[in-house]
């Protein structure tokens, strides 16, 4: 892992070593490139304010500055290309976001892999009662996920040996192709810019998302880290594990703050919550845009 520090100075990391996260049965995540880095944010964005300006702000105040108003230009800056081993219906969720460079193994010039995801025991669940595309909770019995995965490894492998017979028989490896399942292995080269990249993160690390994608988004997320930590800390900070109020919730928040003593909220109480002076001005300023 570098070690690269949130001291309020931005500095250029190196590609880590083991720059390899295994994920599922049998993919991975790579990290093949990056551009860029904590600093490339910070020089992007003072461009903006022109030469002299480097004592408006340090550098991780001012990338926080930048994510807290949604200022995302300069996250664009920052490159990451990942080399990505997955099951082609991951592959196919991946691909609705659009903003990346993608570049994928071909089934019409090379022979697919015999290589299939199977869930393991925990992930073998009914489902789910109350989400119409998610799993519950609860998992079946070791005996039925046994039997479960046990069905889905013979249709893989009878898909695959259908597959290498049509092969044989000199057909066409775009029309031999047609029959396998979405379980199989592919793999891409997958670039996208650092702004686009937290995009992705924040709707695939989600609880909500599927677990088989989820993995991989966690695996980047970690690899992500380590290049830019003061601009992940403010993605964490802001993004990640903040929440957007609709119109009729601030309407129910206007009736709560009604009863409620703001007076309270001092500048100690708001630094001991993590708010630096100039967040507490902007948080005192968001109150009184909803205070009845």
């Amino acid at each position: 892992m570098t070690d690269t520090v949130s001291t309020g100075t931005a500095t250029e990391p190196q590609l880590p070593e083991g720059n390899v996260i295994t994920c599922l049965d049998k993919g991975f995540v790579r990290l093949v490139d990056y551009m860029g880095s904590d600093a490339a944010i910070v020089q992007a964005a003072r461009v903006s304010y022109g030469a002299g300006t480097k004592k408006v702000s340090e550098d991780r105040g001012l990338i926080r500055y930048l994510m807290r108003h949604a200022h995302t230009t300069p996250f664009e800056m920052v490159e990451f290309k990942f080399h990505v081993k997955l099951p082609i219906f991951v592959a196919r969720q991946w691909i609705r976001h659009r903003t990346a460079n993608v570049n994928e193994y071909s089934g019409r010039y090379s022979v697919m892999p015999d290589e299939f995801y199977v869930p393991d025991a925990a992930q073998i669940r009914p489902q789910s009662a109350t989400n119409k595309q998610g799993r519950a909770e609860e998992t079946f019995s070791d005996t039925e996920a046994s039997s479960i995965q046990a069905l889905l490894q013979d249709g893989q492998q009878r898909a695959y040996n259908d597959y290498e017979k049509l092969l044989g028989d000199n057909f066409a490896r775009e029309l031999a192709r047609i029959n396998l399942p979405v379980s199989q292995y592919t793999e891409w080269y997958w670039k996208i810019d650092l702004h686009n990249l937290f995009h992705f993160l924040r709707l695939r690390i989600d609880a909500h998302a599927q677990y088989e994608i989820r993995v991989y988004a966690d695996a980047m997320a970690q690899m992500v880290r380590e290049i830019v930590p003061m601009a992940f800390e403010a993605f964490e900070d802001y993004t990640l594990n903040a929440v957007r109020l609709t119109k009729p919730e601030i309407q129910a928040m206007k009736r709560l703050l009604a009863t409620t003593n703001t007076t309270l909220l001092t500048d100690e109480v708001l630094s001991e919550c993590g708010l630096s002076k100039r967040e507490m001005e902007e948080f005192r300023g968001k109150l009184r845009t909803i205070q009845p």
